[in-house]
């Protein structure tokens, strides 16, 4: 420990002195008084561990429960609760940076399993380990599909999350790229425009299945159109629904970017969720993050590696495609310890049970006769549904029943008014869903 990182009053006496500072608040004297916090945190000194259990537990009981029946990326799937006690043992707890493989082998075989149970999910040839989380991952792919095709354009899909498409809007803003928006029609991406709007100057085609409005789009043949103008296709894929539904592989996808949270992460406040990215073997050296090998030792015992290490942001960062070293280490073996226990039998399992409640819970909003149809379009466990309900109403009433569901499209766009988003996962029962079915078809104005 540094000599003067202060541990007690006399300590912090002492590095004041070595900075040349009269008090602790000259550390911050270049910050703006405006935005500075003028009164004292309603924080104790000190607790003993009693005391400490006792005030958070205080403080948990103030937070308020809700059943979740929406979605729009973050989605409350079952978490096995065996999961927190495989992960806590001794064996995945090695060094957190795997750079000697022979201190780190239990890191580096989850995280092998990681990358072969997303290629196995995606259908794509290679994975990393890992992104951060879903939007930043299609950040990176954006920056791939530069570096590969050094072209300055991007023609995105409009039918994408909000947040996916203000991640991209930052990111390509600080690196001098222009994103082209493909419009959405009757609740997907309208591919026939992409023919008038892709030019030679775009490097990638980017658009989300289930997308914005929970549809399952067919992109039968958009590889071919994307393949033939030198640009890249990339998928966006809730990767759970994989185990059901036609994978960015089997779509001739150059890149498969998403986020995992749907892989029986919980919703915790905004995080933690893990970004995943995978992609055809052609365009492994431009993929960022780190990659784990299976090798041999000189006795023939396999062991797990870092491979591909001569990257660019290890040892020419000015030059990389992206400077992204760290994995979501620990969520990558939550998800591959969900994965393992539940089979490709279980995660297929888990999307019937959402596919069925979901369309209970549709049907039995449009019997109510105060939703209608919004878009005829096929979806899994999160729809789109037009509301004659006033939307505070609507909002008041769910909230007070102790549901959280029913997110205003409107919020995102203007020109979705009268558009709610519902999800139902195999958590939800069926009578959850009929409660809130009741809830609202009980609603007058």
């Amino acid at each position: 420990m540094h000599k003067y990182f202060p541990h007690t009053e006399h300590d912090l006496r002492e590095m004041l002195q070595f900075l040349g500072l009269n008090d602790i608040k000259d550390l911050f004297q270049d910050v703006p008084s405006h935005v500075k916090f003028p009164g004292d945190y309603n924080i104790p000194l000190q607790m003993n561990e009693i005391e400490l259990r006792a005030h958070f537990a205080k403080l948990a009981s103030l937070n308020q429960t809700y059943t979740i029946f929406s979605g729009l990326g973050a989605y409350d799937h079952y978490e096995p609760s065996v999961i927190p006690f495989i992960t806590s043992r001794q064996e995945f707890l090695t060094s957190y940076t795997p750079y000697q493989p022979e201190v780190a082998q239990g890191t580096l075989q989850y995280i092998f399993e990681y990358q072969s149970m997303i290629c196995e999910l995606t259908g794509m040839d290679v994975s990393n380990a890992s992104m951060y989380d879903g939007p930043t991952s299609a950040a990176e792919a954006m920056f791939m599909a530069e570096a590969i095709t050094k072209r300055p354009k991007m023609l995105v899909s409009s039918a994408i999350f909000p947040h996916i498409k203000e991640v991209l809007k930052t990111y390509a803003h600080y690196r001098g790229l222009e994103i082209d928006w493909i419009p959405a029609t009757n609740g997907h991406t309208d591919l026939t425009e992409i023919q008038t709007l892709l030019t030679k100057e775009h490097a990638m085609v980017f658009v989300q299945k289930t997308n914005l409005f929970g549809v399952i789009e067919d992109y039968t043949n958009l590889a071919d159109l994307v393949h033939a103008n030198g640009s890249l296709l990339v998928i966006y894929a809730d990767i759970a629904t994989l185990a059901l539904i036609k994978t960015p592989g089997e779509d001739q996808a150059d890149i498969a970017v998403g986020d995992c949270q749907t892989l029986g992460i919980p919703i915790g406040f905004g995080g933690p969720y893990l970004g995943y990215m995978a992609v055809k073997k052609t365009h492994v050296r431009k993929m960022p993050g780190r990659i784990c090998g299976l090798s041999y030792d000189k006795n023939g015992k396999r062991s797990f590696v870092l491979t591909l290490q001569a990257r660019e942001q290890h040892i020419r960062r000015e030059k990389a495609n992206s400077n992204i070293c760290s994995n979501q280490s620990l969520m990558a073996l939550y998800i591959t310890v969900y994965l393992t226990l539940l089979g490709p039998s279980g995660l297929k399992r888990v999307n019937e049970l959402s596919y069925q409640g979901a369309h209970y819970l549709y049907q039995e909003l449009l019997k109510t006769k105060k939703f209608e149809v919004a878009f005829d379009q096929p979806f899994l466990k999160e729809f789109t549904i037009k509301s004659l309900i006033p939307a505070p109403l609507m909002q008041s009433a769910l909230q007070q029943a102790g549901f959280f569901g029913a997110y205003p499209l409107a919020e995102i766009d203007p020109e979705l008014e009268n558009l709610y988003n519902f999800a139902v996962t195999e958590k939800r029962t069926k009578a959850e869903i009929d409660a809130l079915v009741h809830v609202l078809g009980g609603l007058s104005w």
